[in-house]
């Protein structure tokens, strides 16, 4: 049974591997102890009690920091800081014609469902790929 934990081992460091996120890496471990184990006893039963409990401890052991580690607070980017506020028509934009706006000191292309004038006050609802889509402010 030795060569079975050792290929699960390698099959679940495969799948870790192959993956993005951590699916298997525990479970790796236990089959890694449980290898080992078969060196100390052929108890099938003991092998598997060792899996269990050892993939469990590296499971309850480790989730707390990959959580604090995956919980990092996401910081806006000038894309994002954009997004709802106001901003200024600086050249005309027309539903077939970018124009540009003014946000937050910036100017940035920006295009709209409707003709847009020089002055008029708009609202960022959205960005497509490097271009603020703008709709004119109601008031």
């Amino acid at each position: 049974m030795s060569y079975g934990w050792f290929i699960v081992f390698v099959v679940l460091l495969f799948i870790e591997l192959a993956t993005v996120n951590l699916v298997s890496i525990w479970f790796a471990v236990g089959s890694l102890l449980a290898f080992i184990t078969t060196f100390i006893t052929d108890n099938i039963l003991i092998q598997i009690l060792v899996f269990v409990i050892s993939s469990t401890i590296a499971l309850i052991l480790t989730k707390p920091i990959i959580k604090k580690i995956k919980s990092r607070e996401i910081v806006p980017t000038n894309f994002d800081r954009v997004l709802g506020k106001r901003g200024e028509v600086i050249k005309k934009i027309t539903e077939d014609k970018y124009g540009e706006v003014k946000v937050l000191g910036t100017v940035w292309t920006a295009m709209a469902s409707e003709t847009l004038e020089v002055g008029q006050k708009v609202k960022i609802k959205g960005i497509d790929g490097v271009k603020l889509v703008v709709i004119k402010e109601e008031k």
